[in-house]
């Protein structure tokens, strides 16, 4: 013979968190484990992301700003481009002033037409640049 359910059976657990039913409380514990391992995990990879590309693009040589306008510079086969730092608060999304000098093919999946960057290659662009610059400057 079955017993009947007492009220304490009932009654809802008072620690669940709202929405949670206990049939499901420890199903929701684990996703919330899982979803707070994974925003640890995406922290720290973002952490040790930025200086590793700032060294793959020529940091110790050239300044993050610099870095940045050398990007800009290639992304958008624009010599005139410069990073803003500060950056106006009312200014233009960044890469909106570039846009009409890109040579990509624009469409609903935009295809680039720079070539993809090497080791460092920042730094040889940068000082072909400043080269060539320094040699316009002396021939005017």
């Amino acid at each position: 013979m079955t017993t009947p359910a007492t009220t304490e059976d009932q009654k809802p657990d008072e620690n669940l968190p709202p929405g949670t039913t206990p049939y499901y409380a420890r199903m929701h514990k684990w996703i919330k484990r899982a979803v707070l391992v994974c925003l640890v995990a995406l922290v720290i990879e973002g952490a040790f992301t930025l200086p590793f590309m700032a060294v793959y693009y020529g940091y110790p040589t050239l300044s993050l700003t610099e870095i940045c306008s050398e990007l800009l510079k290639v992304r958008f086969s624009d010599d005139n481009l410069e990073c803003k730092y500060p950056y106006p608060p009312l200014g233009p999304p960044e890469g909106a002033e570039g846009k009409d000098t890109a040579q990509d093919e624009w469409g609903i999946q935009p295809t680039p037409k720079y070539h993809r960057l090497g080791f460092r290659e920042l730094v040889k662009i940068h000082d072909e640049r400043v080269a060539r610059q320094a040699a316009e400057g002396q021939g005017g």
